[in-house]
């Protein structure tokens, strides 16, 4: 669309935000035989663009939307979500407390209706393989944080699979739990444990649209968890396959309400991102952590050591940087760690 750049000259640009994947690999971490090319080929791109939709809110919206674009620059491919609002599942609450009561935002004086924050490629897989044409490597999974959704969408703009709002809906779902103000699900490449299933970072903190409560007066915000969760989800049965969280009286242990990510690693570990903490750990599959790393590094304010997303990559994908001698590290012993008496000093 047409934007004006700092010096006040009109350009076409994209208002890229929070995810883009390049052609070779659907969900832009390492898998075997996927890597992103870093040459030629189409980039994925989710970007804003503010439009009226009546049917959704008389509010200025920042819709968000999908573009496909080749190396030169030509879009080959566009989706707008506005369009597709009625195949999102939303009941007459939900779309009544959207309409009324959907978030504006004075600096960008738009409102972020769904805050699609995720967007990649379903790539190979076994559920296509066997003929489910949901899955077709080249339909895109996607994330609505605001609106607890998470769903597949074919080439032709469809959504073909869905989970959410309403967990409540679907004996399976139901089973599995609300997930609230997600991150990152994708579809587990091949190559890697687990591949075919949905992973995905379950942030928890509030999120949704519904009728009205005393916690969500305006219906927004209706659902709503103190702990953060990591599923891995068979995405047909809508089974739970493994989850990392706290235990009920810990929950406050791992919880980060917004940002964050996870990945699946070639040895069957998780490296999961608690954004919000700034924090990044590997798990086995038994949830013991077996590496972890804490960003130091703050700004003026307390927030600013977050972390949106971080991915472990082979050292081949950085030539420039010389490969290191890897060496193990041996956890210490807690029975022997002391804080010096004038530690505060």
């Amino acid at each position: 669309e047409e934007v004006e750049n700092e010096d006040g000259d009109t350009i076409w640009a994209s208002r890229l935000h929070h995810d883009w994947q390049r052609e070779g690999s659907a969900i832009g971490y390492y898998a075997p035989n996927a890597a992103p090319m870093v040459d030629r080929g189409n980039t994925l791109i989710l970007s804003h663009t503010n439009l009226v939709n009546s049917e959704i809110t008389d509010k200025r919206l920042e819709d968000d939307v999908l573009f496909e674009v080749t190396w030169e620059g030509d879009i080959t491919w566009t989706w707008r979500a506005s369009d597709h609002v009625e195949e999102f599942g939303f009941s007459d609450a939900e779309r009544n407390a959207l309409h009324r009561s959907v978030q504006w935002n004075e600096a960008r004086e738009s409102a972020d209706w769904l805050h699609i924050n995720a967007a990649s490629y379903i790539g190979p897989n076994r559920w296509y393989d066997d003929g489910d044409e949901r899955f077709n490597p080249q339909n895109i999974i996607w994330s609505s944080r605001e609106a607890n959704i998470i769903a597949i969408i074919d080439r032709q703009g469809s959504v073909v699979w869905r989970m959410g709002p309403d967990y409540r809906t679907d004996p399976a779902l139901r089973e599995l739990g609300q997930i609230i103000g997600q991150h990152n699900p994708h579809i587990i490449p091949k190559g890697l444990p687990g591949a075919g299933n949905l992973l995905v970072f379950d942030n928890g903190g509030e999120a949704g649209y519904g009728t009205p409560n005393p916690a969500a007066p305006e219906g927004r915000g209706t659902v709503r968890r103190i702990n953060s969760r990591v599923l891995e989800i068979n995405p047909v049965t809508f089974e739970k396959v493994w989850e990392y969280t706290m235990t009920a009286t810990e929950r406050h242990r791992f919880f980060s309400h917004y940002v964050s990510n996870v990945q699946r690693l070639p040895n069957g570990n998780t490296m999961i991102t608690e954004g919000a903490d700034g924090r990044i750990f590997e798990i086995t599959a038994e949830s013991e952590i077996v590496w972890e790393y804490v960003n130091p590094f703050f700004g003026d304010d307390p927030d600013t050591h977050r972390i949106y997303r971080a991915h472990r990559v082979p050292y081949d994908w950085i030539p420039q940087v010389p490969q290191p001698v890897e060496q193990r590290v041996t956890p210490p012993d807690l029975s022997d760690f002391r804080i010096p008496p004038d530690a505060a000093n």
